[in-house]
């Protein structure tokens, strides 16, 4: 049975919204969907446009997931343009002459930049600003260009205006109207925002009717005016509006609305019942809608019309918030208070260059609009009062006012709106939804964003999601949980400042006046990290040893086998040939695995623990340093070669990026950070995947902050422009001690930022305005850091007793028989278990007569950590607990369990974090952080999972282990 053909002609935003739609509600499967796209490229982020010229790819901008089309059946026809319609035959003709029949046809084809009928507009060096193709067009005839004009002083032309400052151009805007933004903003907030566009260097005209545009000199261009005044340019871009791509519709005979676009009613539906209409060509009760929310709206209602469910467009509101020019502006309702009788208030912070005003009704009983410059917090409440027809308070000033001058509580907004309000219009979420969300257990905004997708669209709503949330938790009794773990009740901020204005130095002052028990692996890293963040101690010495999880007490990354990677610095991966032969001898030496990183190094595989010492000195003796891969720190500065090298480059990528590296090498963070430098916006570092981006221009250097490669990847957001490298190294300074004061344990920039109230926004007030008067002191606390590096493997190299720290054995130099390597492509890799050979019967610990062994003298065994040892060919971890402060005499306690890490491979559990659960002494396997019992090495996980444990005594500072067994137990996958 054929399906029925449903034809989308356009692959816009709204386009591709529409597509997910019908796939939400299984409409894929009930049509054959064929869609036409005029662009050779499938649908991408027309909102955030000018990112292409701060180095944002093209990819980065698509909106269809990979494989979307294949997967739901979907036929994409890009670079084709619909001709004609047909309607007596239900077909259409496309301009490589193909006839496509339908059965129910839905346009989408938008809308086209409004191109003036000035004499000269079709000159070359005159462009639209619309596609990217038309930004490729732009950026071309840039690179001969000195300055640029853009005609139009609205949304578009700001944005306009943006993109050619981006690209380096002394940039002109020209406007007819007398004020900017004409239609959304009132004379205080126009006047504002020029005033802080103005501070940027772009040159505003207002109250400019261009007459004509000619030819000025070789290839410039002049603008000529009404008033006899003139401006000479070599670029000029049309954004003076859009106007509905209506023609397809007007020539097969569709209604037209009065201001043009095809007239749908409230399903959607053209004068045609088989033809549909959704976006910027849909004329809606004579209204047009030029914003994609909206058009979002559109396309939801005609998907669920098509899957016979009751949905109606009602009309959507056009309040706006952006960025323009990183100039945050905002405008609902009735900015102009055209309303007759209404009242207004106005507040101006001149210093900071903010402009707020509302609108309200005459009998103040209902809030009418307001504009928004400089400072847009208030918008989501403001926006919320209106749709919702909510009475403002008895001082409607309040909703603007400052906190401390009389503000309203953003909390009271937020408890006053009714389910039915809608938080999200991209996804159309409303306040019920996510009140939901919170009930089913969603108790952060990743999770609540995960289940609602609110915030997933233009991110604009995320302040009053995050406010809608935290009340919806506080509602329930539920206090969102901030105490990094039951050892300290406390999150990680708070033990942040304890330290640091306590100046606690050590992890056994921190417990004894502000936790309990042992620790577990949560506090304990934690704190370590802490210490590091702020005195930058050497990490093995005794009273930082037992904090330090396997990486980063042996100062390389563990592997599933047990070995261990080791990973020389290679500051912005540059390395000389010298040194590359001195790493190629240490792996030929030691019989290593050999990989080129993503991050620029090279790193061997293989080593054994006890081994890292004599890899580590013959790559000291060579120049190298540690690399710090193993610990949450600076892994890695990616950079091109820049301007050294390529024929693009515009400034020395890689100076600044070894600079980079060199400064920040020894900082403890919250999470693993990296870095990235390209020396042109053709972005080869991939700096705007990385936590901290740095793009040439020709004035400098572009800053981008908080972006994330990883699971779950994140764009970072462009934070500054044209700075010199030291501005640049004095922001990094600061952002990066900001976020370790105040991020969450494990917490990467990019979640940090994202749940940063106030957002980049407020990151950039603090960092850049010192808004916090922090600035200074963040400054010399990254100097303190910087002072104290010490590459930890040359300080270990040097002390004799933390060496003993890397034995094997604590009484045997025989090595792990576990570790068992096979031959691959030229190299090693670790053997899998049929590979392996069987293991000795003999080493099984069946029941016999006991006996007690001395195994080593207690000395060998860290305090509150574990060494491995031998008892006969048995390899055993043995765990010291020293008797807790202020017991009268006594030696402690030891512990002996099986060093095999249940459920692995390998031979490790002497290499965990010795802790505590509820007052139970317990150690936390390396591998995969399950935790063992020390007096009988039952796993608190699962029941089924257990390890060997030995009676263990400590005899006249000596370790005696019995040789029979307290428990045996069956371990899966047990090593040999």
């Amino acid at each position: 049975m054929n399906k029925p053909v449903l034809v989308v002609i356009g692959h816009g935003m709204v386009g591709q919204y529409f597509l997910e739609q019908l796939v939400a509600r299984e409409l894929h499967r009930r049509y054959r969907i064929i869609v036409f796209g005029a662009e050779r490229r499938p649908a991408y982020d027309r909102v955030h446009l000018s990112a292409y010229f701060s180095g944002r790819s093209a990819g980065s901008l698509t909106l269809a997931p990979d494989g979307f089309f294949a997967l739901h059946g979907i036929e994409l026809r890009c670079a084709t343009t619909v001709t004609a319609i047909d309607r007596q035959r239900q077909c259409l003709t496309d301009n490589l002459g193909g006839t496509t029949p339908y059965d129910r046809l839905v346009l989408a084809t938008g809308s086209y930049a409004f191109v003036p009928p000035i004499p000269g507009s079709d000159s070359p060096g005159c462009m639209a600003y619309r596609t990217l193709d038309d930004l490729d067009a732009i950026a071309a005839r840039a690179r001969h260009s000195r300055r640029g004009a853009v005609l139009g002083g609205g949304l578009l032309g700001l944005e306009a205006a943006n993109a050619l400052r981006q690209l380096g151009l002394e940039t002109h805007v020209v406007e007819f109207a007398p004020r900017l933004m004409a239609v959304q903003l009132d004379d205080g907030g126009a006047a504002m925002l020029r005033r802080k566009i103005e501070a940027l260097q772009v040159s505003v005209h207002t109250g400019k009717n261009t007459r004509r545009i000619t030819r000025s000199g070789q290839d410039g261009l002049r603008l000529e005016f009404t008033d006899g005044g003139y401006l000479d340019t070599d670029l000029v871009l049309f954004s003076a509006g859009i106007r509905p791509a209506d023609r397809l519709g007007r020539e097969c005979g569709l209604t037209s609305g009065a201001r043009g676009g095809v007239a749908i009613d409230d399903g959607c539906v053209t004068s045609d019942a088989a033809i549909f209409a959704i976006g910027e060509c849909a004329s809606w009760r004579d209204r047009l809608y030029g914003l994609v929310a909206p058009g979002y709206q559109m396309a939801r209602t005609l998907a669920s019309r098509l899957a016979g469910q009751e949905a109606a467009f009602g009309g959507a509101d056009t309040s706006t918030r952006l960025k323009l020019l990183g100039v945050e502006v905002a405008s609902l309702g009735d900015a102009q208070e055209t309303t007759p009788g209404c009242q207004s208030y106005a507040w101006t912070d001149g210093p900071r260059q903010i402009y707020k005003k509302i609108v309200v009704s005459a009998d103040k009983q209902r809030l009418l609009g307001a504009v928004l410059v400089g400072d847009s917090a208030e918008f989501s409440i403001l926006q919320q009062m209106m749709l919702n027809d909510m009475a403002p308070p008895e001082r409607p000033e309040s909703l603007i006012l400052p906190a401390g001058a009389g503000g309203a509580p953003k909390a009271a907004g937020v408890a006053s709106l009714p389910d039915s309000a809608q938080v999200c219009s991209c996804h159309n979420v409303s306040k019920g939804e996510i009140r939901a969300a919170v009930a089913a257990g969603a108790g952060d905004l990743a999770a609540v964003k995960a289940g609602t997708r609110a915030g997933t669209g233009c991110g604009g709503c995320v302040p009053l999601l995050k406010q809608v949330m935290e009340y919806e938790l506080s509602q329930r009794g539920v206090e969102v949980k901030k105490d990094v773990c039951g050892h300290f009740a406390y999150s990680r901020q708070e033990l942040y400042h304890l330290i640091r204005v306590n100046r606690i130095r050590t992890f056994s002052q921190l417990l004894a006046q502000y936790g309990r028990g042992l620790g577990c692996e949560v506090c304990k890293p934690l704190a370590g990290s802490l210490l590091a963040s702020c005195w930058n101690d050497y990490l093995l010495q005794p009273e930082h040893l037992p904090l330090q999880d396997t990486n980063d007490r042996y100062f390389a990354n563990i592997q599933k086998d047990g070995t261990y990677s080791v990973v020389p610095r290679m500051s912005a991966g540059e390395v000389t040939p010298t040194g590359l032969i001195a790493v190629g001898q240490v792996a030929a030496r030691f019989n290593l695995y050999t990989k080129v990183t993503g991050g620029q190094r090279i790193a061997l595989f293989g080593a054994r623990m006890e081994q890292l010492p004599a890899i580590w000195r013959q790559l000291v003796d060579a120049g190298f340093e540690t690399g710090h891969a193993y610990g949450k720190s600076l892994r890695t500065v990616k950079s091109c070669v820049g301007s050294t090298w390529c024929r693009f480059g515009v400034q020395d990528s890689t100076g600044l990026a070894v600079r980079l590296e060199n400064r920040y090498k020894g900082l403890r963070t919250p999470h693993k950070f990296k870095l990235g430098v390209s020396g042109c916006t053709r972005e080869c570092a991939e700096a705007q995947g990385k936590d901290i981006g740095a793009i040439a221009t020709d004035k400098g250097w572009n800053l981008y902050v908080c972006g994330n490669g990883g699971m779950k990847p994140r764009h970072a957001d462009l934070f500054a422009t044209d700075l010199d490298a030291d501005r640049l190294i004095a922001l990094v300074d600061r952002l990066l001690m900001f976020y370790i004061r105040t991020a969450d344990r494990l917490q990467r920039t990019s979640t940090w930022l994202d749940n940063l109230e106030g957002g980049v926004e407020y990151l950039r007030r603090v960092i850049m305005d010192d808004s916090l008067g922090i600035c200074a002191e963040l400054e010399q606390e990254m100097q303190a850091v910087v002072a104290s590096y010490q590459c930890e493997w040359r300080t270990t190299l040097a002390d004799a007793d933390r060496l003993a720290l890397f034995r094997g054995f604590v009484n045997s130099a025989q090595p792990d028989e576990a570790v068992v390597m096979v031959a691959q492509r030229h190299q090693i890799r670790p053997a899998r278990a049929d590979e392996r050979p069987l293991p000795d019967s003999s080493l099984a610990s069946g029941a016999g007569q006991e006996s007690w062994q001395p195994v080593c003298v207690l000395g060998d065994i860290p305090a509150n950590a574990g060494m491995a040892a031998r008892l006969g060919q048995r390899q055993i971890a043995l765990f010291y607990l020293p008797p807790a402060a202020g017991a009268a005499g006594g030696d402690g306690r030891v512990f002996a369990l099986s060093n095999h890490e249940a459920g692995s491979d390998a031979n490790v559990l002497a290499r965990g974090l010795v802790g505590d659960v509820e007052g139970e002494a317990v150690v936390i396997s390396p591998l995969y952080k399950k935790h063992f019992r020390l007096r009988d090495g039952c796993c608190l996980e699962d029941a089924g999972l257990s390890v060997s444990a030995w009676p263990a005594e400590i005899r006249q500072g000596r370790v005696w282990v019995s040789t029979r067994a307290l428990t045996e137990r069956a371990q899966a996958a047990p090593a040999p």
